[in-house]
């Protein structure tokens, strides 16, 4: 380890192990509100190997609930989020895929799951189940967040509990009201849930926040 890498990192030595971050392999399916913030959050703290997934391309409103610059409008957001990766480190890894997430692509160890409708969670959910060691889930609307994170057998079967039909959901996607404040928040709380996993803490399986209420609750799995 550099001089300079020992100093970028030291104030996170302690929360952040980097023998297991090593280790890890992260994929971010949806790189939009939450995603394209989890993504940064793991170049900032070292995470070695980064994939990118999403289909879709950045435009005007993603300036301001997204975080994704004016020059970078058009621009598939993989690919705009994988340039801001490696401004952050260029030793970072960055795979893209220009695509929506299919269950024949290769995955990470530690899945993080952004997109925003209950049927492509299901649908990824019952691909990548098993295939995983670390999952997080991060659902928002308007200033209500929900993060769900699953690293063993109770966790991912209250997982699936939550996964309700598409008819019982509510209309519009989940990111239809957002800002970019709460999609940080949000993809902070997952980062975090990920970090508990590095250090062989347990991890919350639901937790979630209101902001507007400020009210926070954890749910254990059953």
């Amino acid at each position: 380890m550099t001089t300079e890498t020992f100093n970028r990192f030291a104030r996170q030595s302690d929360l952040v192990p980097t023998d297991r971050l090593t280790q890890v392999t992260a994929t971010v399916i949806g790189v939009g509100a939450i995603g394209r913030q989890v993504a940064l959050q793991l170049a900032a703290i070292g995470a070695p190997r980064i994939q990118l997934i999403d289909f879709d391309h950045v435009d005007l409103s993603n300036t301001t609930t997204q975080g994704y610059r004016k020059h970078e409008i058009g621009w598939s957001k993989p690919f705009a989020c994988g340039e801001a990766i490696s401004e952050l480190d260029s030793t970072i890894e960055v795979t893209r895929i220009e695509d929506r997430f299919r269950p024949r692509q290769t995955i990470g160890n530690a899945v993080f799951c952004c997109v925003d409708s209950i049927t492509a969670r299901s649908a990824i959910w019952k691909s990548v189940e098993g295939r995983v060691a670390f999952w997080a889930d991060g659902r928002m609307l308007g200033e209500v967040i929900r993060v769900l994170a699953a690293d063993d057998t109770p966790s991912s079967q209250h997982y699936a509990t939550t996964l309700f039909a598409a008819s019982e959901a509510q209309q519009g996607t989940c990111t239809s009201r957002s800002t970019i404040y709460a999609a940080s928040i949000a993809a902070g709380m997952m980062v975090h849930q990920f970090t508990r996993w590095l250090r062989n803490i347990p991890t919350d399986a639901d937790t979630s926040v209101n902001l507007l209420s400020g009210e926070w609750t954890v749910r254990e799995a059953s």
